[in-house]
């Protein structure tokens, strides 16, 4: 599963100072300098484009007349403000001073301010010169510590990216936080015991695999079972993706590759985690540089380095992917990942025990019981598992509910499984009925062969692409399909399809996936399953391993042209079978059919209770 950012076993790291912190600094300090120099030279006073110029001489002529209600005195310039409220200017002689001018006579009740600027010349001064000098050096010390960092991280770049996860970590992970996987857990405690003990095994002569491979689908829980096995050893954790260690510079990827199996030599006993590991450790050989291809280039060092450990080195390298067909096979021979442990998608029980360790923090009410959502849920990933349970978390708290009901973790699944509804999509009365008989046809023809999963719930209300949904879930997991299941199936598939046609006398386009899906069900049964009649025990089609760039070509076809047109008309030959035996017991229950139809109309939906009431007392008929 993805790491969070909040999981315990995150460490703390350091965050350095982005790079345009500096240069923000020095906008700040000059804001200030120019924040100062305005305080130390205020602009009291008149406005001088408001402001009338006159000779001094009038001035002092009306200033002794008592024209003026304010004289100000600033520097060489003198404002006057008449009786009128307007402003007028004079220019001081220069050397003249205050008392030779008569600006203080006594008899003369105008008051007269004088505005000292002695200070905030020196200011004025100081800032003006020095101000360009100190900006520029400021770019000067910005400029340089950015060349610096660029120096320094060219001296980093080959070093590994990996995050490292302490053994003295308290809320470290262990087997405990991970539900189910037992047998993948009992593969993995002799390397934990090989970690805690390893003496107990050097002195027998045996060798603890140095590499182990989880394989699994997508959400199944490697990440965590690899953080667990770390945990439960504890010993120190080196995490690492495949894509970190490719780039585009040539050798990059091998030096990260040198530089992470040295920090591990140096940290031993510890685990080396390489998360999706086919991204480097695909086959060779198919890449556009041949050899020299740099992520052959970080296969190759993984090779020399998996070779390299000594014995007593106490390395175990994991991995995980969930596509090990497409792995060099150099990378899984013995010596290296000499141990592969398949994580299969969790069982009912499993299931149950997984929904029990994500609703520990989340208080449940008592109508909730987990077996029942394990029991909806097949087919679920861990990963599915937990976003199901923060779904119907949300939509509790949505409700403004103190716990999440029953009602809440199945409206989750139903949201996670088949999509948020669609209420914005409208349906006309001719859609909503199209589509009523289009689910009830698939429900009836399933609910009458014994092939096909228990009727869960069918609707009419929009979900993600779908118009309506019927839902089926087996009571127990399954591993193993008949020919008659796949018949089964089919009919079922096609029952919208049959439905739409007995009713409306013609189909619509709601029907395609459907039929999609019936072609891929009838095509594995004669190229992939041996299951025609016509063609016998035979396999059609051979995967080819020809990949240009990690990407698979398609399929390589063992047949000739004259067996694919066999393969096609026992394509058809099914599919034909199929919809008669769909016809029939469509037919066969018609009134069935526009009854539960009708019904479903006025609701929009029917759960399993509502819809089996429909066959408790009626004679509906299967055709086998």
């Amino acid at each position: 599963m993805n790491q969070h950012p909040n999981h315990p076993h995150r460490q703390p790291q350091f965050s350095p100072p982005k790079r345009g912190n500096s240069f923000m600094y020095v906008i700040v300090f000059a804001l200030i300098l120019t924040a100062a120099y305005y305080m130390l030279n205020p602009t009291q006073g008149v406005d001088d484009s408001k402001a009338t110029e006159i000779p001094i001489s009038q001035l002092m002529q009306d200033y002794r007349s008592g024209q003026y209600t304010e004289v100000e005195i600033k520097n060489s310039k003198i404002y006057a403000t008449t009786r009128a409220d307007k402003q007028v200017l004079a220019y001081k002689p220069e050397g003249e001073s205050i008392t030779a001018l008569g600006l203080n006579d006594p008899n003369v009740s105008t008051p007269v301010t004088i505005i000292s600027t002695e200070a905030s010349a020196f200011w004025i001064s100081l800032l003006s010169n020095w101000l360009p000098i100190i900006l520029f050096i400021a770019l000067i010390v910005f400029m340089a510590k950015q060349l610096t960092k660029g120096a320094s991280s060219a001296f980093t770049f080959g070093k590994s990216q990996a995050k490292v996860y302490s053994k003295n970590d308290k809320k470290r992970t262990t087997f405990k936080d991970v539900a189910g996987m037992e047998e993948a857990k009992d593969e993995l405690v002799e390397v934990v015991d090989f970690l805690k003990h390893p003496t107990k095994y050097t002195k027998i002569g045996a060798k603890i695999p140095r590499g182990v491979v989880l394989v699994g689908a997508p959400g199944t829980g490697k990440t965590l079972l690899a953080r667990a096995v770390a945990g439960e050893a504890h010993v120190p954790f080196f995490s690492i993706s495949g894509s970190e260690f490719v780039e585009m510079f040539v050798g990059v990827g091998a030096s990260r590759v040198r530089d992470l199996f040295q920090k591990a030599k140096r940290n031993a006993p510890c685990i080396i985690f390489i998360d999706e590991i086919d991204a480097v450790g695909r086959q060779r050989g198919f890449g556009m540089g041949g050899g020299h291809d740099e992520r052959e280039q970080t296969l190759n060092q993984i090779l020399s380095e998996m070779d390299g450990f000594e014995n007593d080195t106490n390395v175990i390298v994991m991995a995980a992917t969930n596509r090990p067909d497409v792995l060099d096979a150099a990378l899984m021979r013995p010596g290296r990942f000499d141990r592969r442990v398949i994580i299969d998608m969790p069982n009912l029980e499993e299931r149950e025990a997984i929904l029990g360790v994500h609703v520990r923090n989340k208080p449940l009410d008592k109508t909730c019981d987990l077996k029942k959502i394990a029991q909806q849920t097949p087919g679920f990933s861990g990963a599915d598992l937990e976003n199901l349970v923060n779904e119907s978390a949300i939509l509790a708290a949505k409700k403004d509910k103190t716990k999440v009901s029953q009602a809440d973790m199945e409206h989750s699944i139903e949201k996670v499984g088949l999509g948020p509804e669609k209420k914005s999509r409208r349906l006309t009365d001719e859609e909503k009925e199209i589509t009523a008989y289009h689910e009830v046809g698939h429900a009836l023809v399933g609910k009458l062969l014994p092939g096909c999963d228990p009727v869960h719930k069918v609707s009419i209300i929009s979900r993600g692409m779908a118009l309506g949904v019927t839902w089926f879930v087996p009571e127990e997991d399954k591993h193993l399909k008949s020919v008659s299941k796949f018949k089964d199936e089919l009919c079922s598939l096609l029952g919208g399809y049959m439905s739409e046609k007995q009713t409306f006398g013609e189909v619509t386009t709601g029907a395609s996936s459907d039929l999609q899906r019936a072609t891929a069900i009838a095509r594995s049964m004669v190229m992939d399953y041996g299951m025609s009649e016509e063609l016998g025990p035979v396999i059609f089609g051979e995967k080819s391993m020809a990949r240009f760039l990690g990407t698979e070509l398609g399929s390589k076809p063992n047949y000739s042209e004259a067996v694919a047109g066999k393969i096609d008309a026992a394509v058809s030959t099914i599919l034909n079978e199929a919809q008669s035996r769909t016809e029939k017991i469509l037919k066969d229950n018609k009134a069935l059919l526009e009854k539960i139809s009708k019904v479903l109309l006025k609701k929009e939906v029917l759960n399993k209770e509502e819809f089996n009431k429909f066959f408790a007392k009626s004679k509906a008929k299967a055709k086998k």
